[in-house]
C-alpha cells in the first residue's frame, strides 16, 4: 500500500512516493500553470506507471494523499482574486485604507500609497455598535444590511466579507449579518470575521477576513475540481490539503477557510527539518523553479509569525515563519539602468522554462548558467528522463554577456554568484537581521536547484556543518507526508499575571478544546489519536504588539500555581526574540489558543536503511566545471549518488548526481551520507 504528498512548484510538481516496507521515492512532472490538476494527475499517472499498474489501480492502493498548493498563493501574487465586498461599522470605512502603518525599508520615501485590499466602492456601512465588554450599545439597522447587499449585487461581487467592532466578545451582530446576506445574496458566501480569526486587533482581523473572502469561490473551485478528476479516477480514500500552521485540513476545511492554504508548500520544509535532524536550531532553505525560501527551528519549535505580509498588505493570521525571494532555478538574469547584474525575481517558470529545456524560452536564467558553467550535466537531468540543450543555453548566456561586456563563461558565473548572494540575504534577513547568527545553526538544503549554490553560500555564511536531504528536490512534499492534521481555535481574553481569573481562563480553553476535538472527530481521527497544543498571546503592560507563547497543559487545567510559569515563559521568549525582558513588568495575557492535532502515521514513514558502504566510492566519470576567476575550470570527479552505501564520504572539489539533484562540493567541504542517503556536510578536517 502507498501514501503521497504532491508539492506544485512553479517548475516542477513533485510527488513523494511512500510504499510500506520499501520506503520513499521521489518522482517530477512538469507543472501547468492554469491548469494545476493536470500536472497533479500527471504525476500520479507517472507514479502507477513505475509500479507497472493503472492509475485506476494505483489510486485504489493509496491510502492517504497529501497536497500542498500554490493556487490561493498565486492569486494573492498576482492580484487575481474574485471580487469580494466589505461589510464594517459605520464611520470605520477605511480600516483596509489605513492598515497598521506598515514597515518598510528605510528609504522607499516615494512609494505609492497602496489601494486597500477591498475597493471603496465594494465598501458598506452598517449602523450599530457592540462595545468593548460585549454590550450592544447601538442596535444593528437592519435596513443598512438590506441596502448594502442591493449595492454589492450590482457589483457582482463573489463573496462577502463581515467584520464589526468587537464581534469577538460578542458576535450578535455578525451573525445577524450573515442571515440578511443569505436571504439577499443567495449563493454568496459570506466570511464573518470573529470566525475566522477572533482576535481584537480590528486590521488584522478585517484584512484576513477580507482575504479569506476573496479567494473563497478559487480555492473552492480548485479543490473541488481536484476531489472530482481523483473521484472519477478511481480514489476512495481522504485528500487532505496543506495549511499555513504546519498541518493538514479535509478539504471541506480548507474550502471554508482558504486563507489557510496561502503558503501551505514552503510551511511544510521545516516539518521536514525536524524529521531529518536533531539539531536544536535549524535553517532550512528550499530553491525552486521561481523562488527560494528560507524558514527555521528555534530550540525544536516552529517560528510562528503573526506578521506575514503580501505587498503592503498583513496576512492578518498567524502562520509558520518563511520569507521568500525570486531567486529560482528560472530566475532571470537582466541589467537594471546603472548597468549592475540583477537576478530575478522575474521567471520563466514552468513556460517557457529555462532555455535549456528547448521550450520556448530564450532569457538566461539561474539553471542555463549552471549548464554552462558543467555543474549540471544536460544528460543527466532528472536521471536522465529530461535531456537539456547546451547549445540553447550557451546562446542565451552569450546574449547575456554581451550587455554586461563579458565572456560567455565569466557571464554565467557572474549569474551563479548574484544569485547565490541573493538567496544569502533571504537567510540573513531569518537569521541575522533577527539577532540570531547563522553560524550558530544547522543547515538543511531543500530544493532541486540549491545543492548546485548551497556549498559556496555556507562558505559566505560562516557556517561549517550543513545536510542535503536524499530527497531535497521534493523536501516540502515529504513534509506534507510525514504532517499531522492540524487545526487552531482561538479566542480573546484579557489577563494579567496579578490578577489571574484561573476558572475564566480554563473555561475558555475548555470551549476551544471542545471545538478542535470536534474538527478532529469529523475528520475521522479515534481519540487515541489526537491531541492538543497550547499558547497564548501576550505583551508587556501597554505594550503595542503581542508575542506568541507555548505552554503546556498538564491534566488538561491550569492552576494558580502554573500562572507564574506562563509568565517566566513570556519573559524568556521577549528575550529570544528582542534580546531583552524584564520581570518586574506586568505579563499581559490578550489571546488563547488551542491547536488540535490528529496523528497521521507519518513518523513511520521514513526511508529503508541501506547497507554500509564497502571501501572508498568510485566515480562514475570526471569533468570540467568552472569553480570561479582564481580556479578556473577544474576537472573534478563526479560520484552517482544512488550507487552509495551508508557512511561513503566523499571530499570536494566533487560533484555528487542524484536523480533529482546535483551536488556541488566545494574544496574543503566533506560529505558522509547516513543510513538513509542523506548527505551530512562538515568542512573537511
Amino acid at each position: 500500500m502507498f501514501a503521497g504528498c504532491i508539492d506544485i512548484g512553479g517548475t516542477f510538481t513533485d510527488l513523494i512516493l511512500y510504499e510500506r516496507g520499501k520506503g520513499l521515492e521521489i518522482m517530477k512532472s512538469p507543472t501547468t500553470p492554469g491548469e494545476f490538476e493536470r500536472g497533479f494527475m500527471d504525476v500520479l499517472a507517472l507514479a502507477a506507471k513505475s509500479r507497472g499498474l493503472s492509475l485506476g489501480d494505483f489510486l485504489v492502493k493509496l491510502e492517504l494523499l497529501v497536497h500542498g498548493t500554490t493556487v490561493s498563493t498565486n492569486a494573492l501574487v498576482e492580484g487575481k482574486v474574485a471580487a469580494a465586498g466589505l461589510l464594517c461599522n459605520a464611520g470605520h470605512p477605511d480600516i483596509l485604507t489605513l492598515r497598521e502603518a506598515p514597515r518598510k525599508r528605510a528609504f522607499l520615501t516615494k512609494i505609492d500609497y497602496p489601494e486597500p485590499y477591498i475597493p471603496r466602492k465594494f465598501t458598506c456601512e452598517v449602523r450599530g455598535r457592540i462595545d468593548a465588554m460585549g454590550n450592544e450599545i447601538e442596535p444593528l439597522v437592519e435596513a443598512d444590511v438590506v441596502a448594502a447587499a442591493k449595492h454589492l449585487k450590482t457589483c457582482n461581487v463573489a463573496a462577502v466579507a463581515v467584520s464589526l467592532l468587537w464581534s469577538i466578545v460578542n458576535p450578535k451582530h455578525e451573525l445577524r449579518v450573515r442571515e440578511i446576506l443569505q436571504e439577499e445574496l443567495p449563493g454568496i458566501p459570506v466570511t464573518l470575521s470573529h470566525e475566522l480569526n477572533p482576535v481584537p486587533r480590528e486590521y488584522r482581523r478585517t484584512i484576513s477576513t477580507a482575504i479569506n473572502a476573496s479567494l473563497y469561490p478559487i480555492v473552492g473551485a480548485y479543490v473541488s475540481k481536484l476531489d472530482q478528476a481523483l473521484r472519477a479516477a478511481g480514489y476512495k480514500n481522504e485528500l487532505l490539503i496543506a495549511n499555513c500552521v504546519g498541518g493538514m485540513m479535509p478539504p471541506d476545511e480548507i474550502i471554508a477557510r482558504p486563507i489557510y492554504s496561502v503558503m501551505s508548500g514552503p510551511t511544510l520544509a521545516p516539518i521536514a527539518a525536524m524529521q531529518l535532524t536533531t539539531d536544536p536550531n535549524v535553517i532550512v532553505v528550499d530553491m525552486g523553479g521561481t523562488t527560494f525560501d528560507v524558514s527555521a527551528l528555534r530550540d525544536r519549535q516552529l517560528v510562528i509569525t503573526p506578521e506575514a505580509t503580501f505587498g503592503m498588505d498583513m496576512l492578518g493570521i498567524p502562520k509558520i515563519d518563511v520569507r521568500s525571494v525570486g531567486a529560482g532555478g528560472g530566475s532571470i538574469a537582466w541589467v537594471d539602468a546603472g548597468g549592475l547584474i540583477k537576478v530575478g525575481p522575474q521567471s520563466a517558470a514552468a513556460k517557457p522554462g529555462p532555455a535549456c529545456y528547448g521550450k520556448g524560452g530564450t532569457e538566461a536564467t539561474v539553471t542555463d548558467a549552471n549548464v554552462v558553467l558543467g555543474i549540471i550535466d544536460p544528460d543527466y537531468f532528472l536521471g536522465g528522463q529530461m535531456k537539456l540543450d547546451r547549445a540553447k543555453a550557451e546562446t542565451a548566456v552569450e546574449r547575456f554577456a554581451k550587455k554586461v561586456r563579458l565572456g560567455t563563461v565569466e557571464a554565467a558565473y557572474a549569474i551563479y554568484t548574484t544569485s547565490n548572494h541573493n538567496m544569502i540575504g533571504a537567510v540573513e534577513d531569518i537569521t541575522v537581521n533577527e539577532g540570531i547568527d547563522p553560524r550558530d545553526s544547522y543547515l538543511v538544503s531543500g530544493g532541486g536547484a540549491t545543492a548546485c549554490h548551497i556549498g559556496e553560500m555556507a562558505q559566505i555564511l560562516g557556517i561549517k556543518r550543513f545536510m542535503i536531504p536524499r530527497f531535497a528536490a521534493g523536501l516540502s512534499a515529504y513534509g506534507g507526508l510525514i504532517s499531522d492534521v492540524r487545526w487552531e481555535e482561538a479566542a480573546t481574553l484579557h489577563e494579567t499575571h496579578v490578577d489571574f481569573a484561573v476558572e475564566r481562563t480554563n473555561a475558555l480553553i475548555d470551549r476551544l478544546r471542545a471545538r478542535g476535538r470536534a474538527f478532529l472527530d469529523r475528520a475521522g481521527f479515534p481519540r487515541a489519536r489526537q491531541r492538543f497544543e497550547y499558547a497564548y498571546q501576550g505583551r508587556y503592560l501597554y505594550q503595542s504588539w503581542d508575542i506568541e507563547v507555548p505552554f503546556t497543559l498538564p491534566g488538561d487545567r491550569l492552576t494558580e500555581a502554573d500562572v507564574p510559569r506562563l509568565a517566566a515563559a513570556f519573559h524568556q521568549m521577549h528575550e529570544r526574540i528582542y534580546t531583552i525582558k524584564d520581570e518586574n513588568d506586568v505579563v499581559e495575557f490578550t489571546t488563547w489558543k488551542v491547536r488540535a492535532v490528529g496523528d497521521t502515521g507519518g513518523a513511520d514513514r521514513r526511508g529503508v536503511d541501506l547497507p554500509k558502504q564497502q571501501g572508498a566510492p568510485s566515480p562514475k566519470s570526471r569533468r570540467k566545471v568552472y569553480l570561479g576567476p582564481k580556479q578556473g575550470f577544474l576537472e573534478i570527479p563526479v560520484y552517482q549518488g544512488d550507487g552509495l552505501g551508508s557512511g561513503a564520504r566523499i571530499d570536494g572539489p566533487a560533484i555528487i548526481e542524484e536523480p533529482t539533484t546535483t551536488i556541488l562540493l566545494l574544496r574543503g567541504q566533506s560529505a558522509v551520507t547516513d543510513a538513509h542517503r542523506n548527505y551530512l556536510v562538515e568542512l573537511a578536517g
